[in-house]
């Protein structure tokens, strides 16, 4: 893996939220992962901390590979200034597209489709199909509620206790930064 570009799958928000916090920690991962060398994959959007992330990870010099579904072109304005974008047929080929093409998966602050996201990688880590880090960055606790409930469905016994084993909850982008390299090494 030393010798490869790097990439971390970044699922997020096409929002900004309601916290001036969420777009921060957006940006400074987006720093983060291009002064890193890595390579940014994530949704192609323009829009909310997504496009905060890939604004900054490109205002730095870094490399992008954008996906995005072609209903969502015009929405979402893909396409500007990316490393590379592949445009897919709808959402399910999208989050395959990006996962496939990322050694990590990194979830900041987002809506359903970052829960959706999530829980798709979280299922396939379940089931053995893959072993890739997946990263709950939990800015002003955002994630709580999830890990609660995730701990919910252990207690309730529909999960083993080794399900929380698939999800490093870290409390910002740079203990999220320091796990990914962690992983690396």
């Amino acid at each position: 893996m030393a010798n490869q570009l790097f990439s971390v799958c970044v699922f997020c928000g096409s929002r900004d939220g309601n916290r001036p916090e969420y777009r921060q920690a957006a940006a400074d991962f987006g720093q983060i992962i291009a002064q890193e060398g890595w390579r940014l994959v994530f949704g192609a959007g323009d829009v909310g901390i997504m496009g905060a992330v890939a604004h900054r990870v490109e205002s730095a010099g870094g490399k992008t590979l954008g996906v995005i579904p072609v209903h969502l072109l015009a929405r979402e304005s893909a396409g500007r200034d990316l490393s590379e974008c592949i445009v897919t047929e709808d959402m399910h080929e999208r989050k395959k597209v990006m996962f496939m093409n990322s050694d990590a998966v990194v979830v900041l602050p987002g809506g359903a489709g970052s829960l959706d996201e999530l829980f798709e990688v979280l299922t396939w880590a379940q089931l053995g199909l893959h072993a890739k880090p997946i990263i709950l960055v939990n800015v002003n606790g955002y994630w709580d509620r999830v890990v609660e409930l995730i701990d919910h469905v252990i207690e309730e016994g529909f999960a083993d206790a080794s399900l929380r084993d698939y999800i490093t909850v870290e409390p910002d982008v740079v203990r999220a930064a320091t796990a990914l390299r962690d992983w690396r090494s």
